[in-house]
């Protein structure tokens, strides 16, 4: 197996379209969107303007086997900026076969092009495969971190507003 990694094109919406359905059934999706809303869905996020991120794609061949999804981030050490990765997903035809680290070293190469002074990502505290991986590659969790996330952010806010009067502060750390 010979592994290449590129940053991913529109004309190969079909391949990045596979992989992000594989990725989705693996964390327990059992319905997807139909192809057409997944084709719309990506080239909005990796083809508009601005991209909401970017995507890279590993490959065997001809055949698409796993794919890095990430943005940049700003401010993070001082002025600079991290690169975050959001997903890594590598096929489960090709998993323990060198498509993860290949995908992981673009990523660095990019953050260093990019002048980034970190990059940064997060694992389901289930996910232990993920976790094995990440340390073997000698990456330590960050114990003075917590993770948040607001679903439908539009919903929230007002609930967001409310509570913050009701406890007295409307910052945020």
């Amino acid at each position: 197996m010979t592994i290449t990694v590129a940053a991913a094109t529109a004309d190969q919406m079909s391949h990045i379209a596979g992989l992000l359905e594989e990725m989705d059934r693996f964390y327990g999706a059992t319905e997807v969107e139909p192809l057409d809303v997944r084709f719309r869905q990506i080239h909005q996020a990796l083809w508009s303007d601005p991209p909401a991120g970017y995507a890279l794609l590993a490959w065997d061949g001809e055949e698409a086997v796993g794919i890095a999804s990430y943005s940049f981030l700003w401010p993070a050490e001082g002025l600079t900026r991290s690169l975050y990765l959001k997903e890594l997903y590598v096929a489960e035809s090709a998993q323990r076969r060198g498509v993860g680290t290949a995908l992981m070293n673009a990523l660095f190469d990019l953050a260093a092009k990019h002048e980034c002074s970190r990059v940064e990502w997060t694992t389901d505290t289930g996910n232990r495969g993920a976790q094995y991986f990440y340390d073997e590659l000698g990456q330590e969790t960050l114990p003075t971190k917590l993770f948040y996330r607001a679903s439908h952010p539009a919903q929230q806010a007002k609930l967001g507003t409310a509570r913050g009067r009701q406890a007295g502060t409307e910052r945020s750390g």
